[in-house]
Formats: C-alpha cells, structure tokens, sequence
C-alpha cells in the first residue's frame, strides 16, 4: 500500500480516534510509527566480504552462491561485493576452468547482471600485481575509505 496513503488515512482518523487534548501526541506518534514503515519498505543493503582466492577453498564460491541467490530472490535488495586479499584475484577476466567445474567470474557476472555492485581492494591488487591487468566487466578498483562507507551504509555485512 501506497506510503502517502496510509499518511493521509491516519491523519483524517486522527481527530476521531484522538481527544483534542492529546492530537499533538498522536501526530509524533503517527510520524513515527510512519518512519518505521518506510524504513521496513527501503531495500536492504548487504555487504559480502570475500578474502579467500577464486580456486583452492570454496569461500568464493559460497559467498558468490549467496550473492546470486540475494540477487534472484530478492530484487529490492542491494547486494554488495568487495573482494579483499586473494578475493582481489577473483575479478580477473577470461578465467577458464574445466568443465564440470564452478567458474568465480561467470559467477561475478551473474551478481552484476542482476545489479549486484562489485568492488576490488585497490591495495590488495597491487600486491598481487593486478594493477593493469584486465578485470571482469563491472568490476572496479576501490580503496579502504569507500569500504568504510560501505559497512556504515550496509544493514548486513558477511565475511568469507
């Protein structure tokens, strides 16, 4: 139901519901139960931390089965990925493993392609010798600031 609304709704019943004496409080008491509705109606925002390289645990590949079932199921939700550490390899394009196997960049495509948002420690893939190297479209080179802002904004963060 539409915000508004139920705004205008319960400020038509106010006077009935209310004695005079108590409109005042009834007001605050509306707005707040409002702000409560509108915050439970905004989209979530999760943050997913990965630190373990694409191949040899299978961290990224849970934290990517995560990512892509959020995306699917809940497409009000933001979802967001930083890929920290050795994660920093799992942005690398043109990945190629054998058949059968779980592949971390389609997997990170199928997060983008559903409005998931991708992030890689900057510092993190310069350590590795990422700097210049061809990353998967939709990636990008971030820095601890912007993951600061990150886990201040997000309402869940989950690390792998």
């Amino acid at each position: 139901m539409c915000l508004s609304f139920i705004k205008h709704q319960l400020l038509v019943c106010e006077a009935d519901i209310f004695p005079l004496y108590n409109v005042r409080k009834a007001r605050k008491q509306i707005i707040l139960h409002l702000n409560v509705l509108k915050i439970s109606i905004m989209a979530q925002k999760i943050l997913i931390l990965i630190n373990d390289a694409p191949y040899g645990t299978e961290k990224a590949y849970n934290a990517l089965r995560l990512a892509m079932q959020l995306g699917k199921d809940h497409a009000d939700m933001e979802v967001r990925v930083f890929l920290m550490a050795d994660a920093a390899n799992c942005a690398l394009a043109g990945q190629n493993t054998p058949d059968g196997y779980y592949n971390i960049e389609r997997m990170l495509k199928a997060v983008i392609s559903k409005k998931g948002k991708v992030k890689i420690c900057g510092g993190c893939a310069e350590a590795r010798g990422l700097k210049g190297a061809r990353l998967i479209e939709g990636t990008e080179i971030s820095n601890m600031a912007e993951l600061t802002n990150w886990v201040a904004d997000s309402d869940k963060v989950i690390t792998f």
